[in-house]
C-alpha cells in the first residue's frame, strides 16, 4: 500500500465516499481505527496508520471506532443512516412515489426521526431542499423526453410528474427561460411520432468501460422464459407497473456510453420508475474504474479483471421475481433452474400480446403466489419445500413485511436476516437476493460451489476469509470468479 500513502491522506482529509471500504485509517493517538468518511476529527498526518481491511487494523492492536463502525461495511453502520436517507428519497423520485409532504412524513416515520431532520439531513447531504430536487429532476426527465421523444408536450408533463401542463409549463419557463416546445423544435430527427409508432426510445448513460456482452450472457443464461428475451446485442422483457403493462427492449449505443431503451407508450406514465430499475438491472451506477482498481490487487482475480473490463453485477428488474429465481436455483445447476422458472411463469404469469416472439407472459405477482397452495406449485415440478419457501416469500413481500426492490430502503444485513428467517431459504439465496436485488456491492455467497472452486476447492469459511480484502466489492468479485469457473455455477 505504500504507493497509495499520499492519495490515501488526501482521500481522508476530504472525507471522500468513494475510498469508503477501500482503506481504513489507524489513529496511534487514540488507538481506533475508522473509515475515511468518519465525522470524527481528522487526525494529524502523523498520527495516522493506513490499513487494507479492518482485520489488519485490529491484528497492529487498534480498536473499531464507535462512531464510523468500521468492522461493518461501508453503507450498514448507522453513521450512514444520513446517506441512505438522502439515496432512499432520490431512490423513491426516481420511481415517482415520492412528494415533499407524505413522502417526507413516511420516511421520518422509518428513521424515527422528524420531518424537520429529514429536511436537514437532505440539506447536507444534498445541498438542496427536497422541494427543489424534486422539482429538478422532473425538470430533467421532461428535457431528455423533450428532445429525445416526440410524444405529445401534455403527456409529457404527466410523465415527469407534474399534476397539471401550467405547472409545467411555469416550472420550465421559470427554470429555462424558455417554452417547452422551444425544445421540441430542436428534437433529433427520427423521432417516435405517436400514432404512427407505438413505441419511443430514452437512453441512459453509464460510466465506461461497459462489458455489454458479459451483462446479456449473464441474463441469457437466466432469463425467464415468457417474460424475458435476450439476444446476442439485445435485451426484451415485459413490464407491469402499477396499472401500466407494456414491454421494453434494450440495445448499446454505438456511439454513446448509453444504453438505448426502446419502451411502448403506454408504460409512458411509470418512466421514472421504469428507468430507475434499468438502471439497477444494468448496474449503471457503479464505478468499474475503482471497483478495478481495488480488485486487481488480488493476483487471484487480477488476470480476470483485465480481461473483462467494465464487468457489472445484473441487478433485478423485479425484486420478487429474482427471489423466486433465488429460491428456485436451490442446489440445481443454472440451466435446470431457468427451465423450472420459465415452466412456473407460464403457470402463473399473465398472458400478454407483443410483437417479440416468445415474450408472451407478466412476471408472476406476490398476491398470486400468495393465494396459490403447495400443491398448485408443486405440480410444476417444483419440490414441496420450495414450493412453501415462493408461497412464504410470496406473502411476505405481499403484505410488505419484506421489500426486495431497492438497495437504500433497508440495511442488507436486516434483509438477509429477514429472508433467512423464512423457511427454506439459506445463506446461499439470501446473499444472492442481496446482491442482485437488493444491489448490495458487498454481498458474498460463500457456499457456492462455483465460487469455491474457483478459490481452489475451499471451504465456505476459508472462502469467506479469502474475501476480505475484495471488499467493498465482493459482489464483483464473485461475477469474476463465476467467470473463471471451469464448472456451471451451483448453489
Amino acid at each position: 500500500m505504500d504507493q497509495d500513502i499520499r492519495r490515501f491522506h488526501h482521500a481522508l482529509a476530504a472525507h471522500d465516499p468513494r475510498f469508503d471500504g477501500v482503506f481504513f485509517v489507524g489513529v496511534t493517538s487514540t488507538g481506533v481505527y475508522c473509515r475515511p468518511i468518519c465525522p470524527a476529527k481528522t487526525p494529524k498526518p502523523a498520527n495516522r496508520r493506513f490499513f487494507g481491511t479492518p482485520q489488519e487494523a485490529e491484528q497492529s492492536g487498534f480498536r473499531p471506532c464507535l462512531r464510523c463502525r468500521p468492522e461493518l461495511a461501508p453503507g450498514s453502520a448507522p453513521v450512514d443512516d444520513g446517506q441512505r436517507i438522502a439515496q432512499l428519497i432520490v431512490q423513491r423520485l426516481e420511481e415517482g412515489h415520492f412528494d415533499e409532504k407524505t413522502g417526507l412524513e413516511a420516511i421520518a416515520e422509518q428513521f424515527e426521526l422528524s420531518s424537520r431532520q429529514i429536511r436537514r439531513i437532505v440539506r447536507k447531504e444534498l445541498r438542496v431542499p427536497p422541494i427543489q430536487l424534486l422539482l429538478t429532476r422532473r425538470l430533467l426527465l421532461a428535457k431528455q423526453l423533450l428532445t429525445e421523444t416526440r410524444l405529445p408536450i401534455t403527456e409529457i408533463a404527466f410523465a415527469s410528474g407534474f399534476s397539471s401542463l401550467r405547472r409545467f409549463n411555469d416550472a420550465f419557463n421559470t427554470r429555462y427561460r424558455m417554452p417547452p416546445t422551444r425544445l421540441r423544435k430542436e428534437a433529433r430527427e427520427g423521432a417516435a411520432v405517436p400514432g404512427q409508432n407505438e413505441t419511443s426510445t430514452l437512453q441512459l448513460s453509464y460510466r465506461p468501460p461497459y462489458d455489454w456482452k458479459g451483462v446479456l450472457g449473464f441474463l441469457a443464461a437466466r432469463a425467464l422464459k415468457g417474460v424475458e428475451h435476450v439476444t446476442d446485442t439485445s435485451y426484451a422483457r415485459t413490464v407491469h407497473l402499477g396499472d401500466a403493462r407494456g414491454w421494453i427492449r434494450v440495445t448499446q449505443s454505438k456511439k454513446k456510453h448509453a444504453l438505448m431503451v426502446e419502451f411502448t407508450h403506454s408504460l409512458t406514465p411509470v418512466l421514472p420508475a421504469l428507468l430507475s430499475r434499468l438502471r439497477a438491472l444494468f448496474d449503471l451506477n457503479a464505478r468499474p474504474d475503482l471497483i478495478a482498481r481495488h480488485l486487481r490487487r488480488d493476483a487471484r482475480l487480477k488476470a480476470s479483471v483485465v480481461a473483462n473490463p467494465g464487468a457489472r453485477v445484473p441487478g433485478a428488474f423485479n425484486g420478487f421475481e429474482l427471489g423466486v429465481r433465488a429460491i428456485l436455483g436451490q442446489q440445481v445447476t443454472v440451466k435446470s433452474a431457468t427451465t423450472i422458472a420459465g415452466r412456473f411463469a407460464e403457470a402463473f404469469g399473465e398472458p400478454i400480446v407483443t410483437p417479440i416472439e416468445g415474450l408472451n407472459r407478466l412476471t408472476p405477482t406476490p398476491a398470486r403466489i400468495a393465494a396459490a397452495g403447495i400443491d398448485d406449485i408443486a405440480r410444476h415440478g417444483i419440490l414441496a419445500a420450495r414450493s412453501r419457501s415462493l408461497i412464504a416469500l410470496a406473502n411476505a413481500q405481499a403484505s410488505s413485511a419484506l421489500c426486495l426492490d431497492g438497495g437504500a430502503r433497508h440495511r442488507p444485513d436486516d434483509v438477509i436476516r429477514e429472508l433467512t428467517g423464512l423457511p427454506g431459504i439459506g445463506e446461499w439465496t439470501a446473499q444472492y437476493i442481496a446482491m442482485r436485488a437488493m444491489r448490495w456491492p458487498d454481498a458474498f455467497p460463500k457456499e457456492d460451489i462455483a465460487v469455491r472452486n474457483s478459490l481452489g476447492g475451499v471451504t465456505p469459511k476459508e472462502a469467506d476469509a479469502l474475501s476480505q480484502s475484495w471488499r467493498p466489492w465482493r459482489s464483483y468479485a464473485v461475477m469474476h470468479l463465476w467467470a473463471m469457473a471451469s464448472s456451471t455455477p451451483r448453489s
